[in-house]
């Protein structure tokens, strides 16, 4: 069976990996004819959003996937109608929700998973209204294509409606409140075409200039575990969803806060590829193409870091015991994952250790560390 991934960098690298024990084929669409996935698998290189190149994926593929969902919903639809016996997953009524913030936001809202308070921006009086009903501080987003915190503006006095309004008021746009929350936190879960659901242990993230650098997991706050997959669960059974699935929480005053969810696999679960039973990687490929779910405990507990800008020397970090090496083989640039490296231990404090001791390597400044 070939699967088309609309998207051929680490993630749909990290995917092929997973899917070639399983006996899957892939075949990529992307951009650059060097992107990570092509040392592994037959590419199609041009504009992701081609309806000539997703028809011929469509036609030479089973399911067609994707490892970013910025890609057309509308260009996939007509793909998919071309090539009648091929499947999308997961759902594009999901991703067109996870494509614009507004949508996203009026989903959770919808499904009863509380998140900050928010309102739509058309024109710069209704951004000052926003301000009036929800208050400073706050933070404008641009409804589409923000990630890793690019197309966002935190307003803290009136004086910045002006600033703001000047970055984003080209795009449609959002603004939320600015929770001063404590710390952030993720989940991941699959669902089956036959509507079986596993979800992964919580993860806890830590960021620096909007990337996420830091991953542990699992992290063992059961109420909080709780409620998150309760929250996941409403979403993947509301879109019958068939794929793996994110969901990222602010954790303010002991409560969840849904932020945003991703509809495929996720930065936060690459720990998983080591630290659990089953990878995400692997059970999003099961769920797709009908295979029985993997099991979702963790091995132990496991920190994730990324690699950031550049690679180390990767002589002297494969001296480290137990450490697993993960290279992109991207070009390196400022801001840019080109990698990541994870541990996993017996327990969560020798864990918590490790992961200072290597942060401290990569990023003396980043702060907080667990």
């Amino acid at each position: 069976m070939t699967i088309g991934i609309v998207g051929g960098g680490q993630l749909g690298r990290m995917l092929a990996l997973a899917g070639y024990p399983l006996g899957l084929d892939f075949l990529f669409l992307d951009r650059s004819a060097d992107a990570p996935a092509a040392r592994l698998a037959p590419l199609l290189a041009g504009d992701m959003d081609d309806p000539a190149l997703l028809g011929e994926l469509a036609r030479r593929s089973e399911v067609v996937s994707f490892d970013w969902e910025n890609v057309s919903v509308h260009a996939l639809a007509a793909a998919a109608r071309t090539a009648r016996s091929t499947r999308i997953a997961p759902p594009l009524r999901a991703l067109a929700a996870a494509q614009d913030r507004l949508s996203e936001k009026r989903t959770f809202e919808r499904l009863g998973i509380a998140t900050t308070r928010f309102a739509n921006v058309e024109s710069r009086a209704a951004l000052e209204r926003a301000v009036r009903r929800i208050g400073l501080p706050g933070v404008l987003k641009t409804r589409r294509l923000g990630y890793d915190g690019k197309g966002q503006f935190v307003l803290r006095a009136a004086e910045d409606i002006d600033t703001a309004w000047q970055r984003l008021g080209t795009a449609p746009l959002l603004y939320e409140e600015f929770v001063p929350f404590d710390y952030e936190v993720s989940i991941i879960g699959a669902r089956s075409r036959d509507g079986s659901i596993v979800i992964y242990p919580l993860n806890r993230n830590y960021h620096s200039d909007g990337i996420l650098r830091l991953t542990i997991a699992p992290w063992s706050v059961p109420g909080l575990a709780r409620a998150a997959a309760r929250s996941l669960t409403r979403v993947l059974e509301a879109f019958r969803y068939v794929g793996v699935l994110t969901i990222e929480f602010f954790v303010h005053r002991g409560r969840l806060l849904a932020n945003e969810m991703a509809p495929r696999v996720h930065n936060s679960g690459h720990w998983t590829i080591e630290g659990a039973l089953t990878s995400q990687f692997e059970n999003h490929l099961r769920a797709i193409v009908g295979l029985p779910l993997g099991l979702t405990a963790a091995r132990g507990h496991a920190a994730m870091i990324n690699l950031i800008g550049t690679l180390p020397p990767v002589r002297s970090w494969l001296a480290e015991p137990g450490l697993h090496w993960h290279d992109y083989d991207k070009h390196a640039r400022h801001g840019r994952k080109v990698g990541h490296c994870t541990v996993v231990e017996a327990s969560a404090s020798r864990r918590d250790r490790r992961a200072r001791s290597l942060l401290a390597r990569l990023y003396p400044h980043l702060s907080p560390r667990p």
